[in-house]
This record gives C-alpha cells, structure tokens and sequence, in this order.
C-alpha cells in the first residue's frame, strides 16, 4: 500500500512539475513576444496594434482640422496625441495637445480622455503620458475609436469628427548625391565603413546593434542619410530604438523611436544633452525617415584655443529643426581628438537593429 501511495505520489509531482515547466515555458514564450522588436513593416508576426498606430489627419465637422499621432504602448494599448490644426509640421501651432488613452478591443481601439496618475514615458500603459506635464495644455474630453484607417470621434462640446491615417514622406527620400559627392552606402557593400553590415536580401546596412564608424575623415559637408528605427511598442524612453548620427565623431545628431513625445535634447532630432529640435518631426517606426544636415566644423588657434563654435543646420523628415545652431562642445561618447579636427561619421548601435540607405556626404570649399 505504502509502495502504490508513494508511486502516486511521484506521478503527481511528475504532472505538477511538467505543468510548472509548461507554464514557464508558455510565460517565456509571452515575454518574448511582448517585448518583440521588429524590423519589417511586412512582417506578418506584427502584432494588431501596429497598423492602428501612426498618424492621422481630418477635421471637426463644421470646424478646423485635427491631427493625431498614435502611439502604440503594446498589450494592445495606445495613447493618442491629439493636435488642433494639424500635424506637426502641418498645421499645428505647437502648443496645445489632447491626449486619449486606448484599448484594442475586437479589432477596434477605443480612446478615452486620458486621466489618473501620469508620468512621462512610464513603463505602464495606464500612467503613460506622451508630455512632461499631465494634463497637457489645452487638455480637453475627447473620446474616439479607430477601426481600420480610419479615426471616429466627438469632441468634448458634442461636435463630431473624422481623421483618416496618412503616411507621410520626406520630401528628400531618395535624393541623389551632388557631383563630387562621396557615396557612403548604396545597397552594393560597406567598403566605405569600418563595421556594418550589408543585408544580402534587403540591400540595406545595419548596425546590428554595434557602431560603425566612416574610413574616411571629413570636416565641412552637407549630407545625407535615410533610417529606419525598429518597433519596440513595450519599450520606452531611451530603449526605444535608440542610436546616433555623429558629425566627425564629435556631436551626437539623435535616433530614437521618439514618435509622439515631447521633442527634447536627448530624444529625435535632439543634439544629444545640449539642444532640443525646434518640433519633434520624428515619423512613425518601420517608417522611413530622413537627415539632411549641414555641418561646419569648429574652428581653432594655433594655440589650440577654440575660437568659434561648430555650427550646425538640420532638416528631419524634410522640416528645419535646428537653424545654424552652435554646438558647445562635444556630446557624450565622441572620440577623445581635440575639436575642430576632421573625424568620421559615427552610427551608433546601442544594442538596437537599426537600418541605413542612400547615404553620401559632399564636402564644402
């Protein structure tokens, strides 16, 4: 009797231990995919929430426009940031925001007035808040759903509005090199780069997580690059995609999922810790986007005493963000060669798969 009770026993334990095994297995399995990063906007294992998150534009009936950019949390939640009078870059005056909070249900987000406890890019969708401040200035009751591409709502006075998806494109996407100009990426090979790699299948460059740095040294350019950030829905802050575009090795230009957020000096288009874009114009991820900077290096004595400051103007997504602003001084992570120096150009990786195209530079007499 002893003997069979003991044998039912080791049985159990076998089928709780095998269930244990099963459940972490499944629990690690989740965890894969809710912290999933994907780099192909085709890719057929995106999750729902991908083709519901981007930008949208339409109008109040019989009012003035709306935009709204469509942030995805993961889980199937999102935060809407809602902008009268259009888009950034398109209408909107740079002030006012409305931001929605939303859930996927059946297919369908449904957006309500965000509210609670908020904090700037919190871990947890439900205190998420896409703006420093919460509530935002001009912070009014909007509810809406998305089904398909297509954004339905009532305003906070019983108006009604309509804002259908767009995808927006840089006027500069596929721009050719000038004459003259030092083609650094093409699809054909990374011959001019130390580090990268060149996708067989895609013709594109990647990173894979590592930087890469240019052979060649320059000093005064215009230049041109087009990158792709990853989507990481349940990353946030800085693990979202995060890389840099580094003028002669010396001043971070940043990347960064930074989709919907406040625009700030370590976040898109930022000029790492020193100056923030003028509007944050970064684009949806698995979107391409693009940087068209010109550069003029700093200047030194022959005491080696700087006597004026790199200056620097950018365009991302084809709108000015920084105007012939002065760098002070290098950013974090720059090579240890004295400023004014020629260097090369920097792409970091920071862990993240990004993706590169049609890159050249064109050095200025």
């Amino acid at each position: 009797m002893m003997k069979s009770i003991q044998l039912c026993t080791a049985f159990r334990l076998v089928a709780v231990c095998s269930l244990f095994l099963i459940n972490g297995q499944l629990q690690a399995d989740d965890a894969k995919k809710t912290h999933g990063v994907w780099t192909d906007a085709s890719d057929s294992t995106l999750p729902a929430d991908f083709q519901l998150q981007g930008e949208y534009v339409g109008a109040i009936k019989g009012g003035g426009k709306l935009g709204a950019q469509v942030i995805s949390l993961g889980s199937g939640k999102f935060q809407a940031v809602v902008y009268p009078a259009g888009l950034p870059g398109d209408g909107w005056e740079g002030k006012d925001k409305i931001l929605l909070d939303g859930t996927l249900v059946d297919g369908t987000a449904l957006l309500e007035p965000a509210s609670g406890n908020k904090k700037y890019l919190a871990a947890s969708p439900t205190e998420f808040s896409a703006t420093r401040s919460f509530p935002p200035e001009g912070q009014r009751e909007y509810t809406a759903n998305i089904s398909g591409k297509t954004m339905t709502g009532r305003t906070d006075d019983a108006k009604t509005f309509e804002l259908k998806k767009v995808s927006r494109k840089s006027d500069s996407i596929g721009q050719k090199p000038p004459k003259g100009a030092v083609v650094l990426f093409d699809g054909t090979n990374t011959d001019q780069w130390n580090g990268g790699r060149l996708d067989g299948t895609t013709k594109l460059l990647n990173t894979d997580g590592h930087d890469i740095v240019t052979k060649q040294k320059f000093n005064n350019y215009t230049m041109h690059i087009e990158f792709m950030l990853p989507y990481r829905p349940d990353a946030r802050g800085q693990g979202r995609g995060n890389s840099g575009f580094y003028q002669v090795d010396h001043y971070e230009v940043q990347i960064l999922d930074s989709f919907g957020l406040a625009g700030l000096n370590n976040e898109c288009g930022g000029i790492y810790s020193k100056a923030a874009p003028k509007l944050n114009m970064c684009l949806p991820p698995l979107t391409w986007q693009t940087y068209d900077v010109d550069f003029t290096n700093a200047v030194v004595n022959p005491q080696s005493k700087k006597v004026k400051d790199a200056t620097i103007t950018v365009k991302l997504n084809g709108v000015v963000i920084h105007d012939s602003l002065a760098i002070k001084g290098k950013t974090g992570g720059s090579r240890s060669e004295p400023i004014g120096t020629p260097g090369p150009i920097k792409l970091q990786g920071h862990g993240n798969p990004l993706q590169f195209r049609n890159i050249w530079i064109a050095e200025k007499k």
